[in-house]
């Protein structure tokens, strides 16, 4: 097996506000897309054609690998689901069994590995993650028996186990795969689908026929990027992993690490990378080329940095956290989560969550994590409630927005690409894309002077 298709053309409608300005396969995990992830695996597993089949945001794609050899990016245009999109996706593909994966999931590459040498005759395979902490409800699940697919359904309330995560398929079950129905009826009564043609519906109709499907449980990382919060759980889990790996300090060319810095760890520095004076970093951090660490910068543990940062005058950056390209975190700025690219932290504030490209968070902007009620809060998506649990209380602000002076954003609140928070707004709700949300007050003015102190 040589070829393999990801498949990235979904609208990322659920994940708001980060599909608004890119397609959720250029999400970064750990200041990477994570279909970056998924390509790096399937060249070191020696896959000689990859074919990524998308349609908005295809330009992103196409451009991120432009230097990329074995990579073929696919305008499939809107299509009906990633049935749909599979069969625009495998014209492109010449062999007899492939590989097929989403663009929008963490896959581990030996688990990836440990499909491609699942492969027996003519008999589909899946790669199967446990459900784990995952409500059953919110996915399409499966259940497996003796290494083989025993039952297919769509978001049931209880009694399956697994999730899917990749698929080979020999070039026949394509044949299935063009008569999907359209619409996922393997569901519980009282369920209602959405009209839209599921890959794994096609495999449903398969299992039904009598035929089998072999099924390979993951043991390693597996993230599918759906809500906002599973951003931010990728990158903690990838943070961890690639921090962990490092077993001593590497520093590349033009690096260096000044004698007053304290590291509690070891530290992989990227080209012309310095880390300053007074430096504290406790735990494992890995850092891109041309990045300033400076001037009392406090790292409480394993963190990834990009390129082109300057991370200093005692800020605060907590374990688990990741930092875009050209992103400044200064003046004792407070920080945990993720940062996408040429965000700027200055001045005194505290931020928790995710924070989008290009946007500018102005002095003494804070956030709360910590709700009176010591509770989660709900979030509602696509009209559903929802009560993730973890990272329910962080915040999300979307792409190119600004905030004001002492702007506060409760726990949980979600803010849409292209818009502000103005200075001295208390935000306890979601705000649109392309929205202005500024204080409105009402000035008393009474007379004032030396005869009020007695004159």
């Amino acid at each position: 097996m040589k070829t393999a298709v990801i498949l990235a053309a979904g609208q990322g409608t659920r994940i708001w506000p980060y599909a608004e300005v890119r397609c959720k396969a250029m999400i970064p995990v750990a200041t990477k897309p994570i279909i970056g992830y998924s390509v790096e695996a399937l060249l070191a597993l020696g896959f000689e054609h990859i074919v990524i089949a998308c349609h908005e945001f295809a330009d992103q794609i196409r451009n991120y690998f432009r230097n990329t050899n074995h990579v073929t990016v696919v305008d499939v245009g809107k299509t009906s689901g990633a049935a749909a999109t599979l069969v625009q996706a495998v014209i492109h593909v010449d062999d007899d069994r492939f590989l097929v994966l989403y663009g929008d999931c963490l896959v581990d590459r030996d688990d990836l590995a440990a499909l491609i040498e699942d492969q027996t005759g003519d008999v589909p395979s899946v790669l199967a993650a446990p459900l784990g902490e995952e409500i059953s409800r919110d996915w399409i699940t499966c259940s497996m028996e003796d290494g083989f697919i025993a039952d297919i359904m769509g978001h049931p309330r209880d009694g399956t186990t697994h999730r899917f995560a990749a698929f080979a398929f020999p070039r026949r079950f394509m044949d299935y795969v063009r008569n999907n129905s359209g619409v996922f009826s393997n569901i519980q009564v009282g369920m209602m689908p959405h009209l839209e043609g599921y890959l794994e519906m096609s495999l449903a109709d398969y299992v039904e026929d009598g035929h089998r499907v072999r099924a390979v449980e993951t043991t390693g990382l597996f993230v599918d990027l759906d809500k906002p919060w599973h951003i931010l759980l990728a990158n903690n889990l990838v943070v961890k992993k690639l921090c962990l790996e490092l077993e001593e300090s590497t520093l590349s060319s033009g690096a260096s690490i000044h004698d007053t810095a304290s590291i509690d760890g070891h530290v992989k520095l990227g080209e012309n990378s310095h880390i300053g004076r007074n430096v504290i970093i406790k735990g494992n951090v890995i850092v891109g080329d041309h990045t300033t660490i400076e001037n009392g910068a406090i790292l409480t543990g394993n963190a990834v940095i990009g390129d082109h940062c300057y991370i200093g005058n005692y800020c605060y950056i907590e374990a688990g956290s990741a930092i875009g390209d050209y992103s400044v975190v200064s003046h004792c700025a407070e920080f945990d989560g993720v940062l996408m690219e040429r965000v700027y932290l200055y001045h005194y504030m505290e931020m928790s969550g995710i924070i989008g490209n290009n946007t500018d968070i102005g002095a003494a902007t804070v956030c709360g994590t910590l709700r009176f009620d010591d509770g989660h809060t709900s979030h509602v998506v696509k009209g559903r409630r929802e009560y993730p649990k973890r990272f329910s209380n962080a915040v999300y602000l979307g792409d190119y927005c600004r905030t004001g002076v002492n702007a506060m954003l409760m726990p949980g609140c979600k803010v849409g690409v292209y818009s502000v928070i103005g200075s001295g707004v208390v935000l306890n709700e979601d705000v649109p894309n392309g929205t202005y949300v500024r204080v409105k007050q009402e000035l008393e003015r009474v007379p004032w002077g030396p005869e009020r102190y007695g004159w």
